[in-house]
């Protein structure tokens, strides 16, 4: 967005300097707005204060859904390296919640996005280092998207309660599409990326914490346009 007005700004340049100054000066208060700890931290509560971390006990059936995130794997190194930060707290956290519960089945999700094993696999092999049984673990390969993910894994475990987990952020939206599917699941967040810290520090980590938390509100929007345009 803060590119669109800085463009904007330059072909209004010559005819219009005006309107060229005052896209300017809204691209930079934009840019300013996001990467600072105050804009980035409001913009990712609305989304992380929905779902509390997760802690509680698992009882009767068992299930632990691990959304998709990304892995590189044409690098040389042991897999668990391979996944993105975001994967390995998604997958860590699944783990976690595994462990709260007897007889669970951990289920693994993402495509490879064209390029070596899909993410899914990756993650097994990641479980499997963390002494998950292979017996109890459920790969969905082919899962492009959210929506997918949700598709799959309905497929096998019906509307029963299971603990759903990816990223804070991500969390609303993803909830949202699970229970559309008449699928029933129990919030477990990780990777919450709301920091306090000094209001007039700006960085490209508020920035990367903006760029997330607005993506998520736009998804949600295209949700909601789809649902009541149908």
């Amino acid at each position: 967005m803060t590119l669109i007005f800085i463009l904007l700004a330059i072909l209004l340049l010559w005819k219009h300097r005006k309107l060229a100054l005052m896209s300017l000066l809204f691209a930079i208060s934009l840019l300013t707005f996001y990467s600072s700890e105050f804009g980035s931290r409001w913009l990712a509560l609305g989304l992380e204060n929905q779902y509390q971390v997760n802690s509680s006990p698992i009882t009767g059936d068992c299930a632990v859904m691990v959304l998709g995130s990304g892995a590189d794997d044409t690098l040389d190194v042991p897999d668990v390296m391979k996944l993105s930060p975001t994967g390995l707290e998604r997958l860590t956290e699944g783990v976690r919640q595994f462990h709260l519960g007897q007889n669970c089945q951990l289920f693994v999700s993402g495509w490879s996005g064209g390029k070596g094993r899909p993410f899914a696999e990756v993650s097994k092999q990641v479980a499997l280092s963390f002494a998950i049984p292979a017996a109890q673990i459920t790969m969905f390969p082919l899962a492009k998207d959210t929506i997918e993910e949700a598709h799959y894994f309905a497929q096998k475990w019906g509307n029963k309660p299971f603990r759903l987990v990816t990223s804070a952020t991500h969390m609303p939206r993803s909830m949202s599409i699970f229970e559309a599917q008449g699928l029933s699941p129990i919030a477990a967040p990780t990777g919450f990326m709301a920091r306090d810290s000094y209001w007039w520090v700006l960085s490209a980590d508020n920035l990367l914490t903006s760029q997330r938390s607005i993506h998520e509100y736009l998804g949600q929007a295209w949700i909601w346009l789809k649902t009541h345009l149908k």
